[in-house]
């Protein structure tokens, strides 16, 4: 199989240079540029069918744009990461999560071992100021869309959903993987 780089979408007409606004109808063209291709986005007015040596053409809507993520508050994953540490059938949700967590630099991968033939991750809070041992338990094909859907409710949960108890210093809302 042969990959092609092909350019995202200037968000601008070909012919008049206008910014395409939210939600509004244009058009894309693909054309032949040496060893490589070439994206032309045109407006529905400028738009008179696809141009000679066109190799593909399609319809299309421009998004409207993404509002800030709000993510969850790092006391959130830390306590989901602790009350996992207690669910062995959690142990894959766990891992990613950890990783995750290591990504947004909420923990600090200090070692890696192997323990009865598994990698162990050995992992540093600054904020709780503890250390965590998180197996390394690769999830399954199958089960990698489950885990995605249970980070995404973590992570990107409402507001109200998210709050902080202030007298506990703990988020009121539930790990998703109970």
């Amino acid at each position: 199989m042969i990959d092609f780089e092909i350019q995202r979408c200037t968000r601008h007409c070909a012919v008049t240079g206008r910014e395409f606004k939210p939600g509004e109808i244009f058009y894309s063209v693909l054309l032949p540029d040496g060893n490589s291709w070439k994206r032309l986005d045109y407006s529905a007015e400028s738009w008179h069918g696809p141009p000679d040596g066109c190799i593909a053409w399609w319809r299309t809507q421009m998004p409207a744009p993404e509002q800030k993520r709000r993510w969850a508050p790092s006391e959130v994953m830390i306590r989901c990461l602790e009350e996992l540490a207690e669910r062995p059938d959690q142990a894959d949700f766990r891992y990613v999560l950890a990783l995750l967590m290591i990504r947004r630099r909420i923990l600090r991968l200090e070692e890696t071992r192997r323990e009865k033939g598994m990698e162990i991750l050995r992992v540093y809070c600054p904020l709780t100021d503890a250390a965590y041992e998180i197996p390394a338990v690769v999830p399954p094909e199958e089960r990698l869309q489950e885990i995605e859907g249970e980070l995404l409710n973590l992570l990107e949960g409402d507001e109200q959903e998210l709050t902080i108890d202030p007298d506990s210093a703990h988020a009121s809302n539930q790990c998703p993987a109970r």
